[in-house]
């Protein structure tokens, strides 16, 4: 991201937390008891895969009967309609699940960047009735070891769940960053390969670059399958100067003006670097010399290489 788009970045982000109070002011004691009765009050909406909007809604008392029911995807003129279920609870209001895959790269709801609202329709019949979807409060997300992605993992566009002032809910969706998204790493005794894929960019690419401190190995890159190129790189040439340990970081080249920092961020756990967590590997890339090398994770996701003297190791493991 260029430092011009990160500065506009931050500025929407103060503007937006400055006008968060207001707006939650206006929606709680002016549109929401206004609206009482009139919409279908979302009871949970959330979004944990990165790419599937889970809704469950409860309909408004005057509903006495209902057999099918859709939710609506819209923005401007375009329209799309999920199917969902309605069913009586045990009070006797009506309920209503539903979930909305999204994305024309997951046979979802083809939605584009920006902001589209969801609405119900309910029948009985040919009787059809309109229903906005009233957020009134965010689903938290879960905590723990993992939590709500924040891309698809197919695509790597970005979708958060909104509302507007009147407290309708809506979607908001972007386009997937640029990024290398790292599919499969292999190391053997003479080298390392990586396979990788593309996100945000032409599909387009042209080299990978290992680089360390003084340091840098350019390799060519080979589309292996559709969308999967591979790079490898020889160990020999990563064996480090002495006793200091070499830490390799991996950048793709692409079209685009700046590289890409090879890593893995599609994913919903919250400690990769323990998760995704690769064994040591003690080698011997040149002839009476050892070297361990350990693939790992750093906590922003980016793959990493770290090389150092095996002589030691081995006198511990005989």
């Amino acid at each position: 991201m260029s430092a011009r788009r990160r500065l506009l970045a931050a500025v929407r982000r103060r503007a937006a937390g400055r006008l968060a109070r207001p707006r939650a002011w206006l929606m709680n004691r002016l549109f929401l008891p206004r609206r009482a009765g009139r919409t279908a009050r979302l009871r949970y909406a959330a979004l944990l895969d990165g790419q599937t909007v889970n809704l469950h809604a409860e309909l408004p008392g005057s509903v006495t009967e209902a057999d099918h029911a859709e939710i609506v995807v819209l923005r401007r003129r375009h329209r799309h309609r999920v199917p969902a279920r309605v069913y009586a609870g045990r009070d006797g209001r009506y309920l209503v699940d539903a979930a909305v895959l999204l994305g024309t790269g997951t046979r979802g709801v083809p939605v584009t960047p920006g902001r589209w609202k969801l609405r119900l329709d309910v029948g009985t019949g040919r009787r059809v009735r309109q229903f906005p979807l009233l957020l009134a409060e965010l689903t938290k997300p879960p905590t723990g070891t993992t939590g709500p992605m924040k891309s698809s993992p197919v695509t790597a566009d970005r979708y958060r769940l909104g509302r507007t002032v009147r407290g309708d809910a809506r979607v908001v969706c972007a386009k997937a960053r640029p990024a290398a998204e790292v599919v499969n790493v292999h190391i053997e005794h003479a080298r390392i390969e990586v396979d990788l894929r593309l996100l945000g960019v032409g599909t387009h690419a042209r080299q990978a670059e290992f680089v360390a401190a003084g340091r840098s190995v350019t390799r060519p890159l080979d589309e292996v399958e559709p969308g999967v190129w591979r790079v490898d790189v020889p160990l020999a040439e990563m064996v480090p100067t002495g006793s200091r340990r070499v830490h390799w970081d991996v950048l793709v080249h692409t079209d685009a003006r700046t590289p890409l920092r090879l890593g893995r961020r599609l994913h919903d756990v919250q400690a990769p670097g323990r998760v995704f967590a690769m064994r040591k590997i003690l080698v011997s890339p040149r002839r009476d010399t050892l070297m361990m090398i350990e693939p790992r994770y750093t906590p922003a996701g980016n793959l990493r290489f770290t090389c150092g003297d095996g002589a030691g190791a081995e006198q511990r493991n005989p």
